[in-house]
């Protein structure tokens, strides 16, 4: 399997995020690359640095997932935010357009609270490069899928699945596991995506609602009690072209792993009845009983079940890093995933 590290991806380190009214050191750091590569190492894996990515070629793969205004602010953000008079070090909202906007506002804290929908995604002066790291791996993945490789992984970090055609939220910049599915599309009619991560994918669903191209499927503590609280509902199944094309299958809060691959097997076989032929999946290892945000309670070896399961189907297969927070268990449920998927 070839593996993919953007060392870039450091450059996003912030300090700190909001939860439960207080600010409190965000789990979504550095540190998770480290704790995810040794346990690739624990395997025998070992992480290499995409070549230098095509800028040009990037923004455009991204174009067709996110809108040129959000890009361009991720870009421009943090320059135009220190502009301004007594700004803090780290870029974070204020305000929300609750309810909907009616208008694009032209103050950098508006748009700050246009496109973060909520107090995960402090930005720092170096976090766009480490963003576009992050996109940059999941793109030379899913090349070296469409070059030939049978599977491919992207340690991506920040993560993506939360992030929506003009919003971050839950840590998330750029969607990688939909660019994956972009980068596939070049090459195959009909992609899945396919995320076990504890959360919902809500930016992921956002992004192909209403299409036919790819499918998307989610398995995720019920979002009436967990984030992100506002989508995931397993009456969510798309719109316009994109009927059909989407399904959620929402957890009670505490299932084990017994009851999250019977759930999976359900969310596999609607999958296939969409007949694609290239898989993205969206890898959560945030299930584990001891994650600092858990919702369900996966043992390690759970993750085993799951990569053997996911390795079973037969499509070519870009394997995306999405949640999974610092644990003593996080190398280890890497591992275990990976010993499951590569053995197979």
């Amino acid at each position: 399997m070839q593996l993919y590290y953007h060392p870039d991806q450091e450059r996003h380190a912030p300090p700190s995020f909001l939860l439960r009214g207080r600010q409190v050191a965000s789990p979504e750091g550095p540190v998770r690359a480290e704790l995810l590569s040794a346990g690739l190492a624990e395997c025998g894996l070992s992480l290499v640095a995409p070549a230098a990515s095509d800028g040009e070629r990037l923004r455009e793969r991204l174009l067709r997932i996110h809108t040129p205004r959000y890009l361009d602010f991720l870009e421009t953000i943090y320059a135009r935010w220190q502009a301004l008079p007594d700004a803090a070090e780290i870029v974070a909202p204020n305000v929300h357009p609750c309810g909907g906007g009616h208008h694009y506002p032209r103050h950098p804290v508006g748009q700050v609270g246009w496109h973060m929908h909520d107090m995960a995604c402090p930005m720092t002066a170096d976090s766009f490069a480490g963003i576009l790291a992050s996109a940059a791996s999941a793109e030379a993945a899913a090349e070296a899928v469409m070059a030939g490789k049978r599977y491919a992984y992207a340690l991506c970090r920040p993560p993506g699945h939360h992030a929506g055609p003009e919003r971050a939220g839950g840590f998330c910049f750029l969607n990688n596991s939909a660019l994956a599915a972009t980068v596939l599309r070049e090459q195959h009619e009909r992609v899945a995506i396919l995320d076990v991560d504890l959360h919902h994918g809500n930016g992921t669903q956002d992004i192909f609602y209403a299409r036919g191209d790819v499918w998307t499927g989610s398995l995720h503590a019920d979002t009436t009690d967990f984030y992100p609280f506002f989508w995931g509902g397993a009456d969510e199944t798309g719109e316009g072209e994109g009927a059909g094309a989407n399904l959620n299958i929402p957890l009670p809060l505490g299932s084990d792993g017994a009851t999250f691959m019977a759930a999976l097997e359900r969310l596999i076989e609607a999958m296939q009845a969409f007949r694609p032929t290239a898989l993205v999946v969206a890898l959560g290892l945030d299930a584990h009983k001891a994650d600092p945000l858990a919702g369900l309670v996966l043992e390690s070896e759970d993750f085993t079940l799951v990569g053997q399961r996911l390795a079973a189907i037969e499509w070519p297969t870009v394997i995306v890093q999405e949640g999974g927070y610092p644990t003593d268990y996080l190398g280890a449920n890497l591992a275990a995933f990976m010993r499951g998927y590569c053995q197979t």
